[in-house]
């Protein structure tokens, strides 16, 4: 935001979540003459409807993180408000469920502008979603539980590049492992580095703490909530709430009470209805990493940022370019250009202090080479 603020862009930011959002950031941000309409806890018709209105003042350009804002734009010019002027030429976004509904939206032709999938380039992946959510995640853990993790039975829901991250610093607290997949590359994967795959409806009856990384819906179901044990803890890291049944655990429970900030302990009878056991969610089953703690450390920010400043850049100076694109109906959903990422990468490695070496021309000559 600063440096596009920098540059010149008349700026609106909203949350990209209800319980993600800093007071300090917010005020900082706004000292700047950015346009801030955010707060902390802000309840979810209020989220809403700041998208909305995002979406409805005509932007050139939407930079998202899940793509709630490029839904809400694309229901604005294509449904409620079909005579809505189509002012947006390009986008960003930068998460793995966000990309699934962008792909959606232009499967359905409702998608008008490319939008760069920045959650799909190598540094995205690597190091944000593997390294900066692995650790921030184990960090809005530890900060909303103060529990210690050694020992504990963690349950990573989906071994993606995010789930194979915090599945590595769950393993470096000493917590004993489980991952759930349904995809068998990913199981065999997870498995030949060492930790346990088996079926949601097993693990669930042993886990103690568990950690939705999918970005698909419904992946701890109200079947699986009900054979967990007392105590089990249920966090996600995938975005959207919906990744665990919330409302099911509403409906089933007798009792929901606030017993630390952030964590609802929701008391259930069991199914023989002879005894009762508490099941606790974290931040109303938002993304803890944010909601719990700050989010990835700025080392590892730094690369997803410059990759989204960047992106925008190269959709700007090719704005025209692009409605020729629209028009030919070529897939809107564009990978980072590889010059790019490239490039980020190396001026991160210089941030880091570290040389690397160069590839010599008898090696460059023998890599075109079929001999």
């Amino acid at each position: 935001m600063e440096s596009l603020n920098r540059f010149g862009a008349k700026i609106l930011l909203v949350a990209a979540n209800p319980l993600s959002s800093q007071p300090e950031i917010v005020a900082f941000l706004s000292s700047l003459g950015i346009e801030v309409r955010a707060r902390r806890d802000e309840t979810a018709s209020e989220y809403e409807k700041e998208i909305e209105l995002a979406a409805a003042s005509q932007p050139d350009l939407i930079i998202d993180d899940g793509a709630e804002l490029h839904v809400a734009y694309a229901s604005n010019i294509s449904g409620r408000n079909s005579r809505a002027k189509r002012t947006c030429f390009g986008g960003t976004d930068e998460t793995t469920s966000g990309t699934i509904r962008l792909r959606a939206l232009d499967r359905r032709r409702l998608l008008t502008y490319p939008v760069i999938a920045v959650n799909e380039a190598p540094t995205k992946h690597i190091f944000d979603n593997k390294y900066g959510t692995g650790q921030s995640t184990i960090d809005g853990l530890i900060r909303s539980t103060g529990l210690l993790l050694a020992g504990k039975v963690v349950v990573v829901v989906g071994f993606g590049w995010v789930g194979s991250g915090v599945a590595a610093r769950a393993k470096g607290m000493g917590s004993r492992v489980i991952v759930t997949e349904v995809n068998p590359i990913r199981a065999l994967e997870a498995h030949l580095e060492g930790f346990e795959v088996m079926r949601m409806i097993d693990a669930a009856c042993i886990g103690e703490v568990f950690l939705t990384c999918t970005g698909q819906t419904g992946v701890i179901t109200s079947s699986d909530i009900a054979k967990m044990r007392d105590g089990a803890i249920l966090a996600n890291v995938g975005h959207f709430e919906r990744e665990i049944d919330v409302r099911s655990l509403f409906r089933v429970a007798d009792r929901v009470s606030e017993v630390r900030a952030g964590i609802a302990e929701f008391e259930i009878k069991s199914q023989s209805g002879r005894s009762r056991k508490s099941i606790f969610l974290l931040n109303q089953g938002r993304v803890v990493n944010l909601a719990s703690a700050e989010g990835h450390p700025p080392e590892i920010m730094q690369l997803s940022f410059a990759n989204q400043l960047l992106s925008l850049h190269y959709l700007a100076s090719r704005k025209h370019k692009s409605k020729k694109g629209v028009a030919k109906r070529v897939e809107l959903v564009m990978p980072v250009p590889r010059e790019i990422d490239e490039m980020v990468s190396r001026f991160a490695l210089k941030a880091f202090g570290l040389k690397i070496d160069s590839l010599r021309k008898d090696q460059m000559k023998y890599s075109d080479s079929y001999h």
